[in-house]
């Protein structure tokens, strides 16, 4: 797909279907080039705790920050264990884990009803969901692997920009961003039988595969948040796969293991 191209023109980050007609939305997804990390995480990578001079993780925020405008001091970065955990989080928590202290736990999904305040979340094939409730003014970014996926992140997200925010689902805007799909996310029994017995819908998105199972986790996803009350229409996925696309993105199945961190932006302007 990229042969004969400079890998200098490639870009930084994509846009994020849904999110990207929005003004005053900054929504993005990395992409592994305009970096200057060395191999195997070249070059773009975000990761602060793989085998990469911190000195050169810290470069690829600054020129990510200079690119985008956002300054680094305006991010908040998740701390990601594969689990359910939303938080709230506002200008108090701005630098996080970047420039300041963190002062969060472990947490997969960021919410925030503060402009100008940049969430931040890490992946390599795992799944980004962008939500966005334009009437209230609250974004979430929820970090949703298989097991993230089998809890019920995204739900749980919307559930908590309802409580805490008076959201209605019929306001809400979701984006799933680049990540593994079906055509190469294979799963064995163990797997399949936890989806099927905690998502009993999800069968319908499982398939069989010689002795696996291939996993459509964005339509996992998808049909969690229209259980929750998005509208289908207000939920676009941008359906690239992080595996087939593994010379613009990191994809740790993609890399045998070996692959540096790519990160989702979402940011309301002040």
């Amino acid at each position: 797909m990229y042969k004969g191209c400079s890998m200098e023109n490639l870009p930084m980050w994509v846009n994020i279907p849904g999110m990207d007609r929005e003004e005053n939305i900054t929504a993005i997804f990395t992409t592994r080039h305009g970096g200057v990390s060395s191999a195997p995480y070249d070059t773009l990578n975000f990761s602060l705790h793989k085998k990469n001079k911190l000195e050169n993780v810290l470069e690829n925020f600054r020129r990510l920050s200079e690119k985008t405008g956002i300054p680094m001091d305006r991010m908040v970065l998740s701390k990601q264990v594969h689990g359910s955990t939303v938080s709230i989080v506002d200008k108090r928590h701005c630098g996080m884990g970047l420039t300041g202290e963190r002062t969060l736990g472990d947490t997969d999904g960021l919410i925030t009803g503060s402009k100008g305040v940049a969430l931040v979340t890490f992946y390599a094939d795992c799944v980004p969901v962008y939500l966005y409730d334009k009437k209230e003014g609250v974004i979430g970014l929820v970090h949703s692997g298989w097991r993230s996926t089998i809890e019920n992140i995204s739900a749980k997200a919307v559930e908590k920009m309802k409580s805490v925010f008076n959201c209605k689902p019929e306001n809400i805007t979701a984006a799933i961003g680049p990540h593994i799909n079906k055509c190469c996310f294979e799963i064995g029994d163990d797997v399949y039988r936890e989806f099927v017995s905690k998502l009993p819908f999800s069968k319908e998105m499982i398939k069989p595969s010689g002795e696996k199972w291939k996993a459509d986790l964005s339509g996992i996803i998808a049909r969690s948040l229209i259980l929750e009350g998005i509208d289908k229409c207000n939920i676009h996925d941008i359906k690239r796969c992080t595996v087939c696309e593994k010379e613009l993105f990191f994809s740790h199945r993609g890399g045998h293991g070996n692959s540096g961190t790519a990160i989702a932006l979402f940011m309301m302007a002040d």
